[in-house]
């Protein structure tokens, strides 16, 4: 009896709570200030949209973005490494990159890296590059076990020679 009677209790501070906070909510859009009014177009005053001058189109289009100084490859290492550009890089930001392959490493996940968990990594590219399963690598199957190629990079446009 007395968990229906809670039960009850509760299901009605629920409602309460959920009516005063719909009240809240539309005493707020109530006083909200009303739009503003548009002039609309072909309503008989020309006059109702502004017209610039030459001169204003500069305060219309607002100052030139900065240019961009393309970053030497170094400086974006850097900058990858230094976390809270503050231009220096702690211990921990140069630690932080490898993470993640750390992880992927202690397969129990206490933290702690046993030799057997990263030999694991080892024993499943062998198994990997051991096609026919007999414990031996022969040269074609070990070239099975090299990294991807990477990526080469696009060689750059030539400038245009246009005169």
């Amino acid at each position: 009896m007395s968990r229906v009677v809670l039960g009850a209790f509760g299901a009605l501070c629920l409602v309460a709570l959920g009516l005063f906070w719909l009240q809240g909510r539309a005493l707020v859009e109530s006083a909200a200030p009303p739009p503003d009014v548009i002039p609309t177009l072909g309503s008989g005053d020309d006059d109702a949209l502004p017209s610039y001058a030459a001169d204003d189109l500069e305060l219309l289009v607002g100052p030139a973005p900065p240019e961009a100084d393309e970053l030497s490859r170094e400086q974006r290492r850097f900058a990858r490494y230094d976390r809270d550009s503050d231009g220096r890089i702690s211990r921990n930001e140069m630690l932080s990159t490898r993470t993640a392959a750390f992880r992927a490493l202690d397969k129990d996940g206490n933290n702690l890296l046993t030799f057997e968990e990263w030999a694991v990594t080892t024993v499943d590219k062998f198994e990997y590059a051991d096609v026919d399963g007999n414990d031996w690598l022969t040269p074609k199957e070990f070239a099975r076990t090299a990294p991807p190629p990477r990526k080469p990079k696009p060689k750059p446009r030539p400038k245009c020679a246009c005169d």
